[in-house]
This record gives structure tokens, C-alpha cells and sequence, in this order.
């Protein structure tokens, strides 16, 4: 089933019957859904009901007036969506008021259609990008899209924008610190709904015993709050590490994905929602489930498409393209002076077997631009801050090499080993690929083949050897 954008639904409340309607007919004319109420009392209803994207809201009713409305919304839910207050004979202080409640704009009538749609297609775009902002600042180290041109990374893209085209919710793995959180956003911004909100929560951070009113909302004593999930109607909504879920919140978001509808704490009418649900977990769901301390249930309702992050030691290759990203992000975001990251030390990162993966990365950047000093970051730093002997051939114990070249899967090893040993003989030599093909005893066809294959740019080579 393909993935369709989620049309906004607006709200518009006013008494006056024949302007409730002709602002529905010309609001679903541009193709927004709508729904309408006369007075206070069904506005809360119909916001109970849904969520509304923006509410159009006149100031003087019969029973409450607008500006009362909004203050009391605005005391109950800092999620407060858009809201547009409308009035025939306002004044400037009726109209500041307005504003300090945290409405988006106030527009008198009678009311002109072009004013009218501009203003609502400018409510719903700061909207989205207030939402966008808050998302930005909670991952502001992180990069916009997956960095990598390796294969790995590159089929792991195609995957992904493949899997965007539909509305299959997915699953993704991944060890720690691999990205996983940044394939979602990349997820979300290759789908239909990348104009939707983008919400997410890690499932540690949910108290359990008021995890319910966190992802579901609540209803009490006539206040409400709109819970995560609804926040997310139209958009996407990410769980982070999904296995952290205690079993009774797994119960109830299982129902809720299952029938498309939740209850809020304390409420009585169920709520409807059009959320594209993504998961993330390092863990092996599959053992879990089996020992009863995951849902089977929402196991299968989650892991229809899922999707593999690789971690870092198996796109080494990627490292120096990574390693740059971050020298450049650190010395803009913080005023941390640059450093170039020589060869040999771009060799060893390489090597290293990474077991925090690109987090891990990350960190030795920033201490490397902060403790470092040189416009040079040599492989003598890299040892020190990994804590990697120097002597390849040295041992921490009988059983444990030093060398982390020797905890790589064999292939990986061999890539690398490959590639520092033509690096060597080039440098030593000059860049002759004829000395190297002897010393070698490949056949220079081949020999070229191989350098290509491990990631060595001959030209490059053969410059800095002779200079």
C-alpha cells in the first residue's frame, strides 16, 4: 500500500451558521479536510474527538467567548496546535490578548479568501517548521542525511527510499551508536509525509506509570493533553529502542496499532490516528519474544519491512568521509580550530574495530580537536586516544592481540591489511607501480585492480609519494 501524505484538518468555530459553511466550502475547495462547531461547547467536543492541525476561532459566541477559549487551551496543552481568531468588531487590545495566548495571527471580517488561505497555508508551514527546529536541536550533531559511498551504505539508502513509498511500518537494527535514529529522519524525509511532524521518543524516557498519558494523551477534570501519538497523526512517530518497553505499555500501543484508535488516560471516546510508526532496537527481538519478554504480537506488527544498519567496521571505508563531517561540524558549531587528519592515522582509524561505532567516532573527533594541537592529527595521537599500542606485533595478554586489526572479520582484515601494506610500498617507492608489481609479484593488470578495489587512488598515491 503506498504511503499517502495526510491532508491537515482544520476546525473552524463560529456561530453564525452561513459563515461556518462558506469557509468549509472554500477551505475543502483547496483540499483541506474540515470539520466545524457553533459554539464552545461543541469545539471541545470536536477537539476531544481529533486533534485539529489549526482551528479557526471566532471571538464572540454565546456562550464562551474565543479569547477565553484559547487561554484555557493554551493553560492545559504546550502542544498547542495553530489558531487563527476571527472577529467582525475586535479591537487592538482584543487582538493583543490574542497574541499573548499564543494565537498565530487575528483576522477581521468580513473575510477575504486570498488573505484567509494565505494566512492558514503560512500557520501550518510554521508549524511544521517549529516542529522541525525542536527535532534539529535534540540531534544537532548529527548529520542531515546517512554519510557513506561505500556499497554497504549506498544499498542501505536504496533500501530505505524504497521503503518509503509505502505505508509498511518497519523495524530498524543496528548496534549501538550505528545511526539508527538518523535512517528513520531519513526515512521520514523520503516519504509522502515528510511535511508531517516528526516525533519521536526513546522508550527508556517513558515513566512507567505514566507512560500511557505520554503516548496516549489525558483527559481529567476537564483539562486535556495530547499525547505523543496524536501529536504525530499525519506524520511519522518513532519508538527508539522498542525492547525497552515494559509488557503493559507494549499491551496497549499493540492495540492501538492494531485498530488504529487509542483512549486517553481518563478519557471515554476513542481517538483515531494516521501514523507511519517507525522502531528502532539493537537488540534480537526474535530471542525475546520467545522467552516471553516481548510481545509476539507486536513484534510481527512492527517488523514487517525490516531494515539492517551496518555497523561501522564493515564500511571502514567510510571512516575518512565520516572523520571529515565532523572536524567540519565541531570546529563551526563549537569554534574548534581544524585539523587535518594525516594518512597513516586515516589507516589506523581504519583499522580500528569501532565497538561504539559512529558515535564512538564522533567523540574521538571532538576530543582530538579539543586536546589536540598541530594542524596535523597523526596516527601516534590516534594510538593514545584508542589506546592502542603502538607495536603491532605486541600482545595485551596470551589470548588478546593488540593490534585491532585482529578482532576484523577475516575479510575486513585482509582489506585493511592490503591497504596499509600498498600504501607502505608505494610511498617507499615513489609511486612506481612497476617496483610495486615486482615486490608484490601481481601481474600490474591485476595489481591495479586491487589497488582500486581497497580504496587507493593511484594518482593521489603516486603525488604524495614523490612529493
Amino acid at each position: 500500500m503506498p504511503n499517502q501524505p495526510v491532508t491537515p484538518y482544520i476546525l473552524v468555530v463560529d456561530d453564525e451558521p452561513d459563515i461556518r459553511e462558506l469557509i468549509k466550502d472554500i477551505l475543502e475547495d483547496e483540499g483541506y479536510e474540515v470539520a466545524t462547531a457553533e459554539n464552545a461547547q461543541s469545539a471541545l467536543k470536536a477537539r476531544k474527538k481529533r486533534r485539529p492541525d489549526l482551528v479557526l476561532l471566532d471571538i464572540w459566541m454565546p456562550d464562551i467567548d474565543g479569547i477565553s477559549i484559547l487561554r484555557e487551551w493554551a493553560s492545559e496543552d504546550q502542544t498547542l496546535f495553530p489558531v487563527i481568531m476571527m472577529s467582525g468588531h475586535g479591537s487592538v487590545e482584543t487582538a493583543v490578548e490574542a497574541t499573548r495566548l499564543g494565537a498565530y495571527d487575528y483576522i477581521e471580517k468580513p473575510l477575504s479568501t486570498a488573505n484567509l488561505l494565505l494566512t492558514i497555508k503560512n500557520a501550518l508551514k510554521t508549524s511544521r517548521l517549529s516542529q522541525e527546529n525542536l527535532q534539529l536541536k535534540s540531534q544537532r550533531h548529527e548529520p542531515l542525511l546517512p554519510i557513506g559511498s561505500s556499497r554497504v551504505m549506498q544499498e542501505v539508502r536504496r533500501q530505505i527510499e524504497r521503503v518509503a513509498m509505502h505505508n509498511a511500518w518497519v523495524l530498524i537494527n543496528g548496534e549501538a551508536g550505528v545511526g539508527k535514529e538518523l535512517f528513520a529522519h531519513y526515512l521520514h524525509q523520503q516519504s509522502p509525509r515528510s511535511d508531517g511532524a516528526f516525533i519521536q521518543i526513546r522508550s527508556a524516557s517513558l515513566m512507567r506509570e505514566n507512560a500511557c498519558a505520554e503516548l496516549f494523551g489525558s483527559e481529567e477534570n476537564g483539562r486535556m493533553h495530547y499525547g505523543l501519538l496524536e501529536q504525530a497523526n499525519g506524520g511519522t512517530f518513532l519508538i527508539e529502542e522498542i525492547s525497552e518497553l515494559d509488557l503493559d505499555t507494549q499491551a496497549k500501543l499493540c492495540s492501538a496499532l492494531k485498530t488504529k484508535t487509542f483512549h486517553r488516560a481518563g478519557g471515554i471516546e476513542p481517538v483515531s490516528f494516521d501514523t507511519y510508526v517507525i522502531a528502532t532496537t539493537h537488540r534480537d527481538l526474535a530471542p525475546l519474544v520467545r522467552e516471553g519478554r516481548f510481545r509476539e504480537d507486536l513484534y510481527y506488527l512492527l517488523n514487517v519491512v525490516p531494515i539492517t544498519v551496518p555497523p561501522l567496521r564493515e564500511h571502514a571505508e567510510d571512516i575518512p568521509e565520516l572523520f571529515e563531517y565532523y572536524v567540519e561540524h565541531f570546529c563551526a558549531q563549537e569554534n574548534l580550530p581544524f585539523r587535518h587528519l594525516d594518512e597513516q592515522a586515516a589507516l589506523l582509524l581504519k583499522s580500528h574495530d569501532w565497538p561504539g561505532n559512529i558515535r564512538e567516532l564522533k567523540n574521538l573527533v571532538q576530543r582530538l580537536l579539543i586536546l589536540g594541537q598541530g594542524p596535523n592529527i597523526t596516527s601516534h595521537e590516534i594510538q593514545s586516544m584508542l589506546g592502542i599500542a603502538s607495536d603491532p606485533m605486541s600482545v595485551q595478554s596470551e589470548n588478546e592481540p593488540a593490534n585491532p586489526i585482529f578482532n576484523l572479520p577475516l575479510r575486513a582484515a585482509r582489506e585493511n591489511f592490503e591497504r596499509q601494506y600498498f600504501s607502505y610500498h608505494l610511498a617507499r617507492n615513489h609511486g612506481n607501480i612497476s617496483e610495486l608489481a615486482n615486490i608484490s609479484g601481481m601481474e600490474r593488470t591485476h595489481l591495479y585492480r586491487k589497488l582500486k578495489s581497497v580504496g587507493i587512488d593511484i594518482k593521489q598515491a603516486k603525488r604524495k609519494a614523490q612529493e
